[in-house]
């Protein structure tokens, strides 16, 4: 895979030189990053390198810190996608969410893929793509046909940490499109090569593709929907499945 350099931006809990340099210490083993610098005051890292923004929280939590991804690449290069499972069996009317995609334009339609899957009830290959459509008023089945179709598979062989008799994956990958041309529509993730979605034995989840903040242009503390703090929100996504 190209390797493409970009920044990123982290809310991380810090505050002294020491633990700077323990967050420094904690990274070093990660691939792909070019360079890291601080502000201390709002308690800010910023990445610039090619690793994937869940390399980068995952190896803090490894070392006991937990972090927040506040922006990736240039203003306007970003999208995120919660994926949910669509089950037309489930009566609840909340769809558990299994997976996450974050999506950052690194240069002219070349766009990294951050994919991270937890909770499919099946191992395996799965396979991603954009669709046709943002409609997921019948789930995943309404999303329309496969428009791009992501070249690597995501082997999601290993075992959830946090769902039992689940599976989880990753995948960082390259693709030739603009984030502009694909926001609003859905991404799926499928257990069919194929991509199609509506086969019995088939696992999928997916959902909308929405714009996110660029590097260093969410520096908010306090969530002004709910009025909690960044960190009372982060626990609420962690409990919703929602990590990277």
């Amino acid at each position: 895979m190209e390797n493409i350099d970009f920044d990123s931006t982290y809310a991380v809990d810090m505050h002294c030189e020491s633990c700077t340099k323990d967050i420094e210490n904690c990274l070093k083993n990660v691939d792909g990053i070019k360079s890291v610098s601080f502000d201390l005051n709002d308690k800010l890292m910023n990445v610039k390198g090619h690793a994937a923004p869940s390399a980068i929280i995952n190896a803090l939590q490894e070392c006991g810190r937990e972090s927040i991804i506040r922006g990736t690449g240039k203003p306007n290069s970003a999208a995120v996608s919660i994926l949910e499972e669509h089950d037309s069996s489930n009566t609840s009317g909340v769809n558990p969410v299994l997976g996450l995609a974050r999506i950052v334009e690194v240069a002219d339609k070349k766009t990294f893929f951050d994919i991270n899957i937890n909770g499919v009830k099946k191992p395996g290959l799965y396979y991603a793509s954009v669709r046709s459509s943002g409609d997921l008023t019948d789930g995943v089945k309404s999303s329309g046909d496969a428009l791009y179709k992501l070249d690597t598979p995501i082997d999601c062989s290993k075992p959830s940490d946090s769902i039992p008799n689940t599976y989880s994956g990753n995948a960082f990958i390259l693709a030739p499109y603009h984030v502009w041309e694909i926001l609003g529509r859905s991404f799926v993730v499928t257990s069919n090569p194929e991509h199609k979605v509506t086969g019995a034995d088939d696992i999928s989840v997916g959902g909308v593709i929405a714009r996110s903040a660029g590097a260093w242009e969410n520096t908010k503390q306090v969530c002004a929907c709910s009025g909690k703090t960044l960190w009372q929100e982060r626990k609420d996504a962690i409990q919703h499945n929602i990590r990277f």
